[in-house]
């Protein structure tokens, strides 16, 4: 039985990619209108994952996923870091230099700057989302109007590519993380994430901090989140790296000494490790 996978937009998302590219075999894809539907997915049984993206490598943190993480009890069981390029997609027969319009999601059009400024005749046009935008200009048929997506949604609704890689930078990564309703244990875990309530008082991150020195761990990233419900309180999200079970054992043991809440999200392979096992 296919595995029944949630993101976060419509058919031909960069998400629904990611988990076509973490999934070795057919999956069976849960597009999900809002990050509210995708998160809720797993616990109503509309899937039995979700991916969620993380964070992008030029436009920072989804900080709507690390707050709903945060709400939601599910754990992280996997990562994939996959690149986005953005393509410029009309209606089947369309010119590029009949365009007017391109439409996307206002961070897509962002990192399309470069293009957007040798065309200043052409309108940006908002959308929910990539792929969204590509159903809407094919149901429109218009070939004065295009849309910025991934490849993928070309492929998925019969666009025309029109230009390839048209993103201002070509180091242009997104993180996602696959979700689930229970842990899942590996043997060779080397990264892991948890989120951190510390008390309102002089020196508690800097103290937050000293067990992973202690410990010879390696932060990969931290995230400040106001705690909803208590103003001026704040969460810590931190992923680190470390190939020692005891040594992750003692930096969270220590943390728990001195902190309000300390909460393991999941323990897994990272990206670049289930990269090497593949």
């Amino acid at each position: 039985m296919m595995p029944r996978i949630a993101f976060q937009g419509e058919r031909g998302a960069f998400s629904e990619e990611a988990a076509q590219k973490l999934f070795p075999y057919a999956i069976e894809a849960v597009p999900c209108h809002s990050f509210e539907g995708l998160f809720s997915a797993v616990d109503e049984g509309r899937a039995d994952f979700a991916l969620a993206p993380l964070e992008n490598s030029l436009a920072g943190h989804v900080t709507r996923s690390y707050d709903l993480l945060y709400e939601n009890r599910l754990w992280i069981r996997a990562e994939i870091v996959r690149p986005i390029h953005h393509c410029l997609i009309g209606y089947p027969g369309a010119k590029l230099n009949e365009i007017r319009s391109v439409e996307s999601h206002p961070v897509a059009l962002a990192q399309c700057e470069k293009f957007f400024a040798k065309s200043p005749g052409i309108k940006r046009v908002i959308a929910e989302d990539t792929a969204g935008s590509v159903r809407k200009i094919m149901e429109g048929r218009d070939p004065g109007a295009a849309a910025v997506a991934g490849e993928h949604a070309a492929r998925v609704y019969g666009g025309d590519i029109l230009l390839r890689n048209i993103e201002d930078y070509p180091e242009n990564f997104t993180r996602f993380v696959l979700l689930g309703s229970e842990s899942q244990h590996y043997v060779d875990a080397d990264k892991h994430s948890i989120v951190l309530k510390l008390r309102h008082q002089p020196g508690s991150l800097y103290r937050a901090l000293e067990p992973f020195a202690r410990n010879g761990i390696n932060l990969a990233n931290i995230l400040c989140r106001p705690l909803k419900r208590s103003p001026w309180h704040y969460l810590f999200f931190l992923d680190f790296l470390t190939a020692s079970p005891e040594s992750t054992e003692a930096a969270i043991q220590q943390l728990r000494t001195m902190a309000e809440e300390v909460r393991l999200l999941g323990s897994y392979r990272s990206a670049t490790l289930a990269a090497k096992a593949a």
